[in-house]
């Protein structure tokens, strides 16, 4: 990597650098209940809405005990509603509840409650991960995408996952814009957090003037 590039890399990792997993209070490992948070921040991502809010509406959700498929399955469409409002998640709050629910069911019956499950049943192949975590309402391909770029860091078949944002946002940067040469820049444990570093400077407006200057 030139010196220009780690210069890049080093100043976007710090101003951008922490993923929406981490910002929602949720420490990634490769276990049933962090796994089904994340999903359940996804569906949250899954509209038109600022981040974050849904980081907020994801914390107010797990504050308020929902924290696994089963808690989030038993609680009532009305709680899901309230913690939502709490953190300002409007206009998509009663479909957004709605999905959260219905979600919360399938993994449970699908899957018992544990998205390694999803894994294996995808046997490895990170477009079939995609494919299938699809099949939960709500998520699309974005969401689909967010999980994946957040839960590189445990499912390693994932890697190098950069969405179609972030690599554009690479390439404003001078920086390597396919997913092998952005994965040469970092280790792998922080893959994700260039991912999302990324992602961040694809939705502002001068992070890239502030980043090159």
């Amino acid at each position: 990597m030139t010196q220009r590039r780690h210069a890049t890399v080093r100043r976007l990792m710090d101003a951008y650098g922490r993923t929406h997993a981490e910002e929602a209070g949720i420490t990634l490992r490769n276990t049933p209940a962090p796994l089904y948070r994340l999903l359940a921040l996804c569906v949250l991502f899954s509209v038109p809405i600022k981040a974050d809010i849904a980081v907020a509406a994801a914390r107010a959700l797990f504050a308020a005990g929902m924290r696994t498929p089963r808690t989030m399955a038993d609680s009532s469409w009305q709680d899901r509603v309230d913690a939502l409002g709490l953190a300002h998640y409007r206009r998509y709050d009663e479909s957004t509840a709605t999905a959260l629910g219905t979600g919360a069911e399938l993994v449970l019956d699908r899957y018992r409650g544990d998205l390694r499950r999803l894994r294996d049943g995808a046997d490895g192949d990170p477009e079939r991960i995609r494919e299938l975590l699809r099949e939960v309402p709500r998520i699309g391909p974005v969401g689909a995408d967010i999980f994946c770029r957040e839960a590189q860091a445990v499912w390693p078949e994932l890697r190098p996952s950069f969405d179609g944002r972030a690599r554009e946002a690479a390439a404003r940067l001078g920086l390597p814009h396919s997913p092998d040469g952005l994965a040469r820049l970092v280790d792998s444990e922080s893959l994700p957090r260039l991912a999302a570093a990324l992602v961040r400077v694809a939705r502002s407006g001068k992070a890239v003037d502030d980043l090159t200057s």
